[in-house]
């Protein structure tokens, strides 16, 4: 991984005035968020980012807010994608989560399930529950970043 990553990145957009308010798919949201997975899909342009900043907008406080991700082409590099997705967790997790993973990164004969493994056990030693977005993730082509 070369040079630092771009912060812009890993921040929420901020909210638009004036939307027509989604609230049933809010609830859809709200409803999957205690799953391991939730998959906002539609085609460019129909809100999908709007949508999910409106979302977290709304979560309790006793939910943790969310890590942040928005993705480009560029992020197919494998040890840039997960340094960015280490960066966001950490925004919402603290710093103890990754820290082994982005040594392992530092090396490039180091695989990718070595790093995912220490990535999963940081997360799985937590306390509390994490929220990740990864904003734009269909620009993601490279199976090590999938």
């Amino acid at each position: 991984m070369a040079g630092p990553l771009l912060e812009t990145k890993l921040h929420l957009p901020r909210g638009t005035r004036g939307l027509v308010p989604r609230q049933r798919l809010r609830e859809r949201l709200g409803t999957g968020a205690g799953s391991t997975l939730t998959l906002a899909s539609a085609p460019a342009g129909f809100g999908k980012t709007t949508l999910l900043t409106e979302w977290l907008a709304t979560l309790p406080t006793d939910v943790p807010t969310a890590g942040w991700l928005s993705l480009d082409e560029a992020d197919n590099n494998p040890a840039l994608f997960w340094a960015y997705v280490v960066a966001a967790l950490r925004s919402v997790a603290g710093s103890e989560v990754g820290g082994s993973a982005l040594s392992l990164l530092e090396s490039p004969q180091t695989p990718i399930d070595a790093v995912l493994a220490s990535l999963i056990n940081d997360l799985f030693a937590l306390s509390i529950g994490v929220i990740l977005v990864l904003d734009d993730y269909h620009v993601i082509e490279t199976r090590d970043c999938a």
